[in-house]
């Protein structure tokens, strides 16, 4: 359904977008991850045809997003992150206009903006002029307007800013449910959000792809087994990772980012070691108190900041 081939976009001699290649096939949930200044909203304005890409492609469907523009806005509802809406219309007011701007024949439109309306669960805001609206509810306006047209693909952009948790909560549910019919991009900063909805994630970070892949294998963080070992050790934090990165059969020492306190790790071993022994055995020669030794999932923080921080990514992980 999309394509992005090695897509660039520059800005000077500074790269938002560096090389970016990804599908997403017909039906998926695809989490769009990455800190702010990451690349992720400009990637999504230039999959919509609002920005044109300093180099590459994306495809959605058999259209070109810079070559045939109407065509693949026409596919996609799009909410951005700054969700843009005439404040002084009625919310139906406005929907209608949207609904006419989007070629919805004129007997078909009223029974669409009833159907979004209660999608989203604005029809008691319905009558209500947008600037007296609050923030939870011009959101879900935005979500409306972006499923008038009842597109193949829908693209969100921090989708549940500014809502309250039920509203979340029903938001999320409502986007689980649109896959059945649509294929979604949503971006955001809200780990447990990807993990919740969506069945894939894309991590992108100083404009680059570091992580394509199922958002269950994204607690393995740098590709170890889930569940491995995690190791606190009273000591000096480079003293501690000689120690662990000598034990046989350790093939990848990380630090967990912890707030305080000692120094934490996720242990990265050949497939089928136990190494738990060794590394006692390791930290009690060398006289380095070991305060936690045990097989611990990862947290989805503590892999996304595993993949974050890792400086020698060669390529995607995958």
């Amino acid at each position: 359904m999309i394509e992005v081939k090695d897509l660039v976009k520059r800005y000077g001699d500074t790269a938002a977008v560096n090389h970016v290649s990804f599908q997403v096939r017909p039906g998926e949930i695809v989490g769009f991850l990455g800190p702010n200044g990451a690349g992720k909203s400009t990637t999504l304005r230039i999959m919509t045809g609002f920005l044109p890409p300093t180099a590459g492609e994306v495809f959605v469907g058999d259209h070109s997003a810079q070559e045939d523009t109407k065509a693949v806005r026409r596919l996609i509802g799009y909410l951005p992150e700054n969700n843009p809406l005439y404040e002084d219309l009625r919310v139906q007011e406005y929907l209608a206009f949207r609904a006419a701007l989007k070629g919805i024949p004129r007997k078909a439109r009223k029974g669409r903006i009833q159907e979004v309306l209660e999608a989203c669960e604005v029809t008691e805001v319905k009558d209500r002029i947008i600037g007296t609206c609050s923030k939870g509810f011009r959101q879900r306006i935005g979500l409306a307007d972006a499923l008038l047209a009842n597109p193949p693909v829908l693209i969100l952009d921090e989708p549940t800013v500014g809502l309250d948790p039920v509203q979340i909560v029903h938001t999320r549910s409502l986007i689980k449910t649109l896959s059945a019919d649509h294929t979604v991009i949503l971006s955001t900063h809200i780990l447990p959000e990807v993990e919740a909805i969506c069945s894939r994630a894309l991590i992108l970070h100083h404009g680059a792809l570091l992580y394509d892949g199922p958002v269950s294998e994204l607690r393995q963080g740098l590709g170890g087994e889930a569940g491995g070992l995690v190791c606190t050790i009273s000591a000096d934090a480079e003293a501690a990772r000689r120690c662990l990165e000598g034990v046989e059969g350790v093939e990848r020492v990380e630090r967990l980012a912890t707030a305080e306190g000692p120094p934490r790790f996720h242990i990265l071993t050949a497939p089928g070691k136990d190494v738990r022994e060794g590394i006692f055995r390791a930290c009690a020669a060398a006289g380095l108190p070991l305060l936690e030794l045990g097989v611990q999932q990862l947290s989805l923080e503590e892999a996304f900041l595993s993949i974050m921080t890792h400086e020698n990514n060669p390529e995607v992980l995958s």
